[in-house]
């Protein structure tokens, strides 16, 4: 009986130490979790996340008028004019994932062709 007790003292002894032990090893897991989610949005802040939908890329000229053609079909959706030396973009959205950007080129492709679907922040 003896030898029991002791053994179930050192089992409990043990149980004990391990929660210890994982509840800290989950504190720096979880420490570690969050300084990433940090560094994620302070990235994303700055560099933008997410797809948009390229129609255009070449003059100033033509990107203007490609520009308010597509604002006059596709009224309500949100349209940038880009310039990155030497050429002009007309870039349309703000999409979170790229199937979403998909599902519109499908639509914007029946008016306007050579589309495409890029990361944002290029």
């Amino acid at each position: 009986m003896r030898n029991y007790f002791k053994i179930v003292l050192i089992f409990c002894f043990f149980l004990a130490f391990s929660f210890n032990s994982f509840s800290q090893n989950e504190t720096n897991e979880s420490k570690k979790i969050k300084n990433l989610i940090t560094k994620k949005r302070a990235f994303n802040k700055k560099y933008g996340f997410g797809y948009r939908i390229q129609l255009y890329n070449g003059n100033e000229q033509q990107a203007r008028k490609l520009r308010e053609r597509f604002r006059i079909e596709f009224p309500g959706n949100s349209i940038k004019l880009v310039y990155r030396a030497p050429e002009w973009k007309v870039q349309v959205g703000n999409y979170k994932t790229k199937l979403e950007a998909d599902r519109d080129l499908i639509k914007f492709r029946e008016e306007f062709s050579g589309i495409i679907v890029i990361p944002m922040g290029k």
